[in-house]
């Protein structure tokens, strides 16, 4: 183990002198083993750290030196962990690893990992192979949603006009209950819009996952399994649903991005 190895074209340092260094191999995901990295695809650190392919087969990882001393999670690592498995996504499959998965070496990342967990591997990726991970973002209007809701419930509709011009603490309760009734009508209609939504894109992904709102007034939000060179016809398919929901939900797509929500190798011995 002490004699210099070679991955992908590039001499690893011994494992002596990365001990003495602190030196770990950080890794960000699984590709296939002829996927071409591009000069703008760099790791975390500061500076950003040389991607590098350990390879074993017909498979490889994503991996780059990392200082174990300096702890992880500092501002940018994680945008740029996303910002390198993006990039590769829109060229190749990938199955991202957590965040925060680093090994002893290089020939640990081979023996330990690629070597035994490599037909698990290439059969993920073969699954994964023309797609990537599109994110389906939609927002409400807040008068837009509001209107619908005062105008379907009556009981919603007098407590606004209860409140109106009147003290927060002569109307508590009133302002407890309105809260309550806007906040179950918008679960409601996120739920309908949601189901809308799969169904007008139902022929451009291949499994989509429903998303956690991360904001009261979200309308949508999913993530999608589709193929990359079909993006154009996924983008026009959610343009015409924008077109019916002008005015009243604010869309946007994020993509191609790695498949987070549908894939996480397992760092098996990480």
């Amino acid at each position: 183990m002490g004699r210099s190895t070679k991955v992908s074209g590039a001499s690893v340092p011994k494992q002596a002198t990365r001990r003495q260094q602190n030196i770990a191999s950080y890794l960000y995901g699984v590709v296939p083993g002829d996927t071409k990295l591009s000069r703008d695809d760099r790791g975390l650190g500061d500076p950003a750290g040389e991607v590098q392919l350990v390879r074993h087969g017909e498979i490889a990882v994503l991996m780059s030196d990392v200082n174990v001393d300096q702890p992880l999670g500092q501002p940018g690592d994680f945008l740029a962990y996303e910002r390198l498995l993006d990039s590769v996504a829109a060229k190749a499959p990938v199955l991202p690893f957590r965040f925060g998965a680093v090994m002893a070496n290089p020939e640990a990342v081979v023996e330990e990992l690629l070597k035994p967990f490599h037909d698990e591997f290439l059969g993920a990726l073969q699954e994964l192979a023309g797609q990537a991970e599109y994110i389906v973002k939609g927002r409400y209007v807040e008068s837009a949603v509001m209107g619908e809701i005062l105008a379907e419930n009556p009981e919603a509709a007098g407590l606004r006009e209860a409140i109106r011009g009147r003290s927060e603490d002569v109307t508590r309760n009133e302002r407890i209950r309105l809260g309550e009734i806007i906040a179950a009508g918008i679960e409601a209609k996120r739920d309908m819009d949601t189901r809308m939504l799969l169904d007008a894109l139902a022929s451009h992904f291949s499994t989509a996952v429903v998303r956690e709102p991360t904001h009261e007034q979200d309308a949508v939000h999913v993530a999608m399994l589709a193929k990359v060179d079909e993006q154009r016809a996924l983008e026009k398919a959610l343009g015409r649903l924008g077109e019916r929901w002008e005015g009243r939900v604010n869309l946007r797509l994020l993509g191609p991005l790695a498949p987070y929500d549908f894939v996480v190798a397992q760092e098996q011995g990480v």
